[in-house]
């Protein structure tokens, strides 16, 4: 696909990573020279320095010709009326980082008149991240297949969980509730497990599930947790914002620390639901005389990596039940277990994952097999949803009679209305949708992961 993106700051270039080696022709539009030449430099691009709402720089950078304009630049107005002119110019298919919720709400009753095909909203999206993994306190990472009916599940295991020392094999005989374990996180190690794997307590396991089945297999490993009712948050951004508005609505007892005291004011205005504190939450103190040790999450939220980690680590150290912890670096991410922070966000990644989701659809509607793809472990492993529209010969055989790929596993098979949690004696059937973990890049085709 032709691909322009406007703007490439944190967002644009997470964007930019994740499309660069998926055979893409990318074009991106910046105002600074500088940043423009260091990404044409380590990414295969095109490069175009200006005002990306220019009819002029537009058509410089072959927008007419163009399948999908990216619009991530800081300005709500400038990112719309971009879209606009990518519009004009015949391109079909346009996204916009839309951060202003009076702007949002009304692009929405607008949407084709403005030429906008998808919103991202970086700070909204990840509130709605964070505000799950309180909803499921057993749970880091949830992901969605099959419109809702099949869950790709992240857990983390601990000392009291039944599958502690148990194989793929025996958990299979003796979890009543059918799921599939598909990927395992230890350390930095990054495993696509057979029968044999043995789950430790520390892992990280990424196991399908049908939706309806999911409380039954959390009851039945004893990781079901009561609800998280008192939430701490620290750090006043937009995403403190979001979460907190969300998280009160839905009765849960919040308290906000924010060290600008104009910023608070205003917080404490239009969340008065919410209990919010003019301090520095990254201060020991404070902490402890606002009660981090009576909370049963806390979410780091300052601006700063380094201070969101240290602040995490007290919180653990006192034994909160929950911690979620923003981290904007890629470079920090290598060191997030080793000192215990097991649940993190990066509002960049939940865009990117959501653009190259919306792109994979537009693919699917090209030709690709691809409905839905996730990505876990930062980047690590993909998770993909296929259709398997035209027959192949390998379908309707046993799994066990099949080469797969390494490092590859069928996770699960929705036929129709049945899902299927697979096993060797299972077989691919023409028109199923086929979920695939791997940790292989760009698969397109249900071809790609039979050898």
């Amino acid at each position: 696909m032709k691909i322009v993106i406007i703007g490439v700051g944190t967002i644009g270039r997470s964007i930019l990573k994740s499309l660069s080696d998926k055979g893409h022709n990318i074009t991106i539009i910046d105002e600074d020279k500088d940043k423009i030449e260091r990404l044409i430099e380590k990414y295969d691009v095109q490069g175009v320095v200006g005002n990306g709402a220019s009819l002029d720089i537009q058509k410089e950078a072959g927008m007419k010709n163009a399948d999908l304009a990216i619009v991530m630049t800081h300005g709500d107005e400038l990112n719309v009326f971009a879209c606009m002119v990518a519009k004009k110019l015949g391109v079909k298919n346009t996204i916009a980082r839309v951060r202003n919720p009076e702007y949002r709400r009304q692009i929405v009753t607008m949407r084709e008149e403005l030429g906008i095909s998808m919103i991202v909203n970086p700070e909204k999206d990840t509130a709605t991240e964070i505000y799950n993994r309180i909803n499921l306190p057993a749970i880091a990472q949830v992901e969605h297949f099959a419109k809702g009916r099949v869950l790709l599940v992240e857990i983390d295991v601990e000392a009291d969980c039944a599958l502690v020392g148990e194989t793929l094999i025996s958990i299979g005989k003796k979890i009543k509730t059918k799921v599939l374990i598909c990927a395992v996180q230890r350390g930095e190690d990054v495993i696509i497990p057979s029968g044999n794997f043995e789950i430790a307590e520390g892992d990280k396991i990424y196991f399908t599930s049908e939706a309806k089945d999911l409380r039954d297999f959390l009851l039945e490993i004893n990781i079901v947790k009561s609800p998280l009712k008192n939430i701490m948050i620290v750090g006043g951004s937009k995403i403190a914002y979001y979460l907190a508005d969300e998280l009160s609505k839905k009765r849960h007892t919040v308290k906000l620390l924010e060290s600008n005291k104009a910023v608070a004011d205003e917080l404490a205005e239009e969340l008065p639901k919410v209990t919010v504190i003019n301090g520095n939450g990254t201060q020991h103190d404070l902490l402890i005389e606002e009660g981090i040790e009576a909370m049963d999450a806390f979410v780091a939220l300052t601006d700063i990596d380094e201070e969101n980690m240290v602040v995490s680590m007290f919180a653990n150290k006192m034994k909160v039940r929950k911690t979620i912890t923003q981290i904007k670096s890629d470079e920090l991410y290598g060191m997030l277990a080793e000192l215990g922070i097991k649940n993190n966000v990066s509002p960049k990644d939940i865009v990117a994952d959501r653009v190259i989701s919306y792109i994979r659809a537009l693919e699917n509607s090209r030709g690709s097999n691809v409905l839905t793809l996730y990505r876990l472990v930062g980047g690590r492993v993909e998770a993909l949803e296929f259709l398997a529209k035209r027959q192949e010969k390998f379908f309707d055989k046993p799994l066990r009679e099949l080469k797969i790929k390494q490092n590859c596993l069928i996770g699960c098979i929705i036929r129709g209305t049945n899902v299927i949690i697979p096993d060797g004696n299972t077989c691919i059937q023409l028109g199923d949708n086929v979920i695939v973990v791997t940790t292989h890049k760009n698969f397109d085709d249900l071809n790609d992961v039979v050898e």
